[in-house]
């Protein structure tokens, strides 16, 4: 069952699926910077600035959301990441 909300305009009703999903990538100490900016850019098809940041935002801070979505995608990123042996989560 998937979640859904409703916005609510003048004469119209849209329902939104709430994209309540997301990818947590883990820091680790057992791959190089660059082996985890290429394998964020491969995951979420991202520049290598914005898989940059998201790279040192999880070695500074220990985790980060790297993809939010629906739960298919979420468990796609998560398995082209961990693919090398990274640490990642789907979670709700």
């Amino acid at each position: 069952m998937s979640s859904k909300t409703a916005t609510v305009t003048k004469y119209k009703t849209k329902v939104v699926p709430v994209l309540s999903w997301q990818t947590i990538l883990y820091n680790c100490e057992c791959h190089e910077f660059w082996e985890v900016v290429e394998q964020i850019m491969l995951a979420i098809q991202c520049t290598e600035p914005v898989a940059s940041q998201y790279a040192d935002t999880a070695h500074n801070l220990g985790s980060v959301a790297v993809f939010k979505g629906d739960k298919e995608k979420c468990e796609q990123v998560a398995d082209v990441l961990g693919s090398i042996g990274l640490k990642v989560k789907v979670t709700q």
